[in-house]
């Protein structure tokens, strides 16, 4: 389905305006090249103007935000469960594999579309095509099943999202609620606050349910451009506030230990991953460029910045609040109206992406569905899966309350899919059949090999985490007394 759209992501809220044609039509013309709508991650695409390329500049400003939001707030956590060694040397292997797989992903892009002699191609679309291109007859007859498969994740990935921001609105509220009788002007005292008790975090993400409701009702992306750019300005100004404070004061690191449980790598590995899938930003970004032959260099400068800065911060963050650490970093804000501001400039923010998150699954289920009924029935069934969608997500939400294992749990099952194992097979199926080297072959098939064992392994931690009965199911990002440093 060609076009763009606008939509955010726990990697940033971006601009994008789709063109809806039907798919007979639009198999017959030539694919945008603003098509976004099956790439791989398009709540990271960023705002892109629709006649004009960008400079080298821009791209690398583009990058950067499609990466910045609330997933980097649980890389502090992720740093704790690998450890203060293993957690950075993690995170600097993963930046550079991610890095790379993108890299991979543009050249197979590039060497598809000029063979078809199109202007773009997506992420479904080109994993369609390696798959025409493999030497396996049974691959290429079911070719169509790879931009199928690709659609699965980015739905899956896209609801997992969803269900991110419902846990992170109501963490985030209930602890403001609590603390808002102690909560003063004076950032600098050291005390102990007792926390208000107040009703079940459930009951929260709740009484979130009918304003997220109204927010997917809204179709005009016109209207939707407006959160994103508003939900842009609020997590830049809060991670800069966060930034600031996580800086001051770190206490000795030497009590903490070089590398953690192997069980708890496992949940590292996926709330990692899960803050660097932004692999379906760089084809629409190579496709927009004004000089794409300068895109893989901007490529590896941008992923290079994000890679430190997520180091940056999951580092620091660790080393500032040690053990106490909680699975959003805004959790352990001290109480005064400054640093309570940034979880509601966060909340704000994150409640106005979820509808521009929404929007893509809606867009590639919606549609289809509508199809099968006749034009009578179509507007209620779209309000009926639009709303048996948004409670799909609260429902799961409320079965899986703790912020960090909805972040390990999306990160293992779909970004380790899109991010880690398709794109070195694509390389494979690609350019197989003109002669590979071995050591390439060994490399894409070492790459995919740790993007499934981290599936796998990941997946099932925090699935376990769930399921032990020593786990609480509430509360669990929330605390009944916080201690305020002494700054």
């Amino acid at each position: 389905m060609p076009g763009t759209k606008s939509a955010g992501g726990p990697q940033g809220a971006v601009d994008l305006k789709l063109d809806l044609r039907s798919p007979p039509e639009s198999a017959k013309k030539p694919q945008s090249k603003d098509s976004s709508v099956w790439n791989g991650s398009p709540s990271e695409l960023p705002n892109l103007q629709k006649t004009k390329g960008i400079t080298a500049f821009q791209t690398l400003v583009h990058l950067v935000k499609g990466n910045m939001g609330t997933g980097v707030l649980g890389l502090p956590l992720a740093v704790k469960n690998a450890g203060i060694l293993m957690g950075p040397l993690s995170l600097l292997a993963l930046g550079f594999i991610a890095c790379h797989c993108m890299h991979i992903l543009v050249r197979c892009a590039q060497r598809f579309c000029h063979r078809f002699n199109k202007p773009f191609l997506d992420y479904g679309d080109t994993v369609m095509h390696g798959l025409e291109a493999s030497p396996s007859a049974w691959l290429r007859e079911h070719a169509h099943w790879g931009r199928r498969m690709v659609s699965f994740f980015l739905v899956f990935t896209q609801l997992g999202f969803c269900c991110v921001y419902i846990v992170f609105l109501a963490d985030n509220l209930k602890q403001v609620v609590e603390a808002v009788n102690s909560t003063t002007n004076n950032c600098n005292n050291n005390e102990t606050v007792i926390l208000t008790p107040t009703m079940d975090s459930r009951l929260y993400m709740l009484t979130f349910l009918p304003f997220l409701m109204l927010l997917v009702l809204i179709r005009n992306l016109r209207v939707l451009s407006i959160f994103s750019m508003l939900a842009n300005i609020s997590m830049l100004v809060s991670l800069v506030i966060v930034a600031q404070y996580i800086a001051q004061e770190i206490p000795d690191p030497s009590r903490l230990p070089l590398i953690a449980s192997w069980k708890t790598y496992s949940l590292f590995f996926g709330t990692a991953v899960f803050s660097f899938e932004s692999i379906g930003v760089v084809l629409p970004l190579e496709n927009k460029m004004t000089d794409a032959r300068r895109f893989p260099a901007i490529l590896t400068l941008g992923m290079s910045i994000i890679t430190a800065l997520y180091i940056g911060v999951g580092v620091l963050g660790y080393l500032r609040f040690e053990n106490d650490i909680k699975a959003s970093i805004t959790l352990n804000l001290p109480n005064c109206w400054l640093y309570q501001s940034v979880k509601l400039l966060y909340i704000a923010g994150i409640l106005g992406t979820y509808a521009l998150q929404f929007y893509v699954p809606a867009e590639i289920i919606i549609p289809l569905a509508v199809s099968q009924v006749s034009k009578r029935w179509a507007p209620l069934l779209d309000l009926a899966i639009r709303v048996t969608m948004v409670c799909l997500t609260c429902a799961l939400a409320i079965l899986i309350p703790r912020l960090d294992l909805v972040l390990s749990l999306v990160g293992s099952v779909s970004s380790s899919a899109l991010a880690l194992i398709i794109p070195p097979l694509l390389e494979i199926t690609t350019y197989y059949s003109e002669g590979m080297n071995p050591l390439t072959i060994a490399k894409d098939a070492l790459i995919s090999i740790l993007g499934f064992v981290g599936f796998v392994v990941g997946t099932y931690q925090a699935l376990d985490e769930l399921i032990q009965p020593g786990h609480p199911t509430t509360f669990s990002n929330s605390t009944i007394f916080v201690r305020f440093p002494l700054h």
